[in-house]
């Protein structure tokens, strides 16, 4: 029976790290805490206990990680923290050991612990403190958990759907399939069931995420798994925009392209991490794609969707990448002009293949190699929203200032990892509605059958505007709401 706080309500302060998976799990988490009756704070200097969902993918995270840990034990020692209670990937990385390494942490709870953290608090609460750390830890690559019910820290109206958990692709450099164990689809049923939840409670756009959202149904036996449940999905009615992020290149198939572009509410953005384009260090890399079929896969996307919009991961100081290879590299990027890129230097991860090859390039080569990416990819990124000036695209807002200007996204920006659209507001008056032919011309036709209030005059979160771009702020668009 789960152990209540009903005396003294006690107050658990949270801090969510990581990517968009952990961030699921952070919302279920937040929704168990609050359910055993404690109050969530958001004062991590002052509160009875704090809760550090880790992340432990890279060095940078795991960087981030001992930070925020330290930073809790440090209130502790200091009398304003009762109890630090740490969970997540990093845990699950290193079990016991980081208890030992971060002395003043009163609990560790590993991916498995996840559905019993309230239980895991109290108990902590109950530790005197010369008792040794309690370790939660068990393997990861347990059955796939249920995602519903979550205490959303996301917008409401665009949240995130994990479709899978683990990974069995087996990179050289990757750290996932450690940490996380084997690749588990989740039943469509129970995806389905949690998309529905999500649309209730407000949702208008949901981003599929997996480790690698092409492989859903493998596991289950399931062909063309991604597209069947994505032809589900779009019986929403309610539901307006589907976002299919981590899509393995090697998983996009025919059937898949087709199943997008056919879609009228998946949005033609393809999130496509290819890491790298050189044959030789995509093979050390351990990735099944070579460059003529990546190339060849990206001429298909754009040839069958002339409006898509990509999104791709690269890897600056691989073991053994030449300078020859690295300019092919930065080659590939100025003629393909992807939409929009994030660019990492190798980090040798313990316990990866990767980080015991040789031919290990120095650091200071790696962070060289890295800004050349990123400058050459800036260009690239300033061209293309300069190139936009003067269009008519359909926008979801995300947030309103006290002034009346709305941040949102067309349906080419991902939340939080791309640019956005600054939007001012429709000046009162019936020129809002003569201008409604955003509507009737849409920038693509998913977007043809959408509507948009016809008497709006502010903007609110959570619902699509027409709007024209006027201009360009680096990355950013400054767009006028038109209707």
């Amino acid at each position: 029976m789960r152990a209540r706080c009903k005396k003294n309500r006690l107050t658990v302060a949270f801090v969510a790290l990581g990517c968009p998976k952990n961030i699921v799990d952070s919302e279920k988490m937040l929704a168990d805490i609050g359910q055993a009756g404690f109050i969530i704070s958001d004062d991590t200097d002052n509160a009875d206990v704090v809760v550090i969902n880790t992340c432990g993918f890279i060095k940078p995270a795991k960087d981030e990680a001992f930070e925020a840990i330290a930073a809790a034990v440090e209130q502790k020692k200091r009398g304003k923290v009762r109890k630090v209670v740490v969970a997540g990937c990093l845990v699950q990385r290193m079990g016991a050991e980081l208890a030992k390494e971060m002395d003043g942490i009163d609990a560790i709870a590993g991916l498995g612990a996840r559905d019993d953290i309230a239980d895991i608090i109290t108990r902590s609460l109950a530790q005197s403190a010369r008792q040794k750390p309690a370790i939660y830890l068990e393997p990861s690559d347990r059955r796939i958990g249920d995602d519903t019910g979550r205490l959303l820290i996301t917008p409401g109206h665009t949240p995130y759907l994990r479709i899978s958990e683990g990974c069995d692709r087996a990179c050289s450099f990757c750290t996932i399939p450690a940490i996380k164990g084997r690749f588990r689809s989740k039943p469509a049923e129970l995806v389905l069931a949690e998309a529905q939840e999500l649309v209730r409670n407000g949702a208008v756009e949901i981003s599929i995420i997996a480790q690698d959202s092409t492989y859903y149904g493998t596991d289950l036996g399931i062909k063309n798994g991604l597209s069947r449940l994505v032809k589900e999905l779009d019986k929403i009615e309610a539901l307006r925009w589907i976002r299919l992020m981590y899509l393995y290149p090697a998983g996009i198939d025919d059937e898949l392209i087709e199943t997008i572009a056919g879609s009228k509410k998946v949005v033609n953005y393809i999130d496509m991490p290819i890491q790298h384009i050189n044959d030789d260090i995509l093979k050390a890399m351990r990735r099944g794609d070579r460059k003529e079929k990546i190339a060849e896969l990206i001429e298909k996307l754009r040839r069958v969707m002339p409006d898509v919009v990509l999104r791709t991961t690269l890897i600056a100081g691989f073991p053994g990448e030449s300078d020859e290879q690295f300019e092919e590299l930065s080659d590939f990027v100025r003629t393909v002009k992807f939409d929009a890129l994030g660019c990492f230097g190798f980090c040798a991860e313990e316990g990866t293949p990767a980080a015991k090859m040789t031919g290990q390039v120095p650091q200071a080569v790696k962070n060289e190699r890295l800004e050349r990416l990123m400058l050459t990819q800036q260009q690239i990124a300033f061209e293309k929203a300069r190139g936009r000036i003067g269009q008519e695209l359909v926008c979801l807002i995300d947030e309103v200032d006290e002034s009346g200007l709305g941040r949102g996204r067309f349906y080419g920006q991902a939340p939080k990892i791309d640019s956005v659209c600054y939007i001012k507001s429709v000046p009162p008056g019936p020129s809002a509605v003569a201008k409604a032919s955003i509507f009737a011309k849409a920038t693509t036709d998913k977007m043809a059958g959408q509507k948009a209030h016809p008497t709006i005059r502010s903007l609110k979160p959570g619902e699509f505007v027409g709007v024209k771009v006027g201009g360009s702020q680096d990355y950013d668009l400054l767009c006028r709401a038109i209707l």
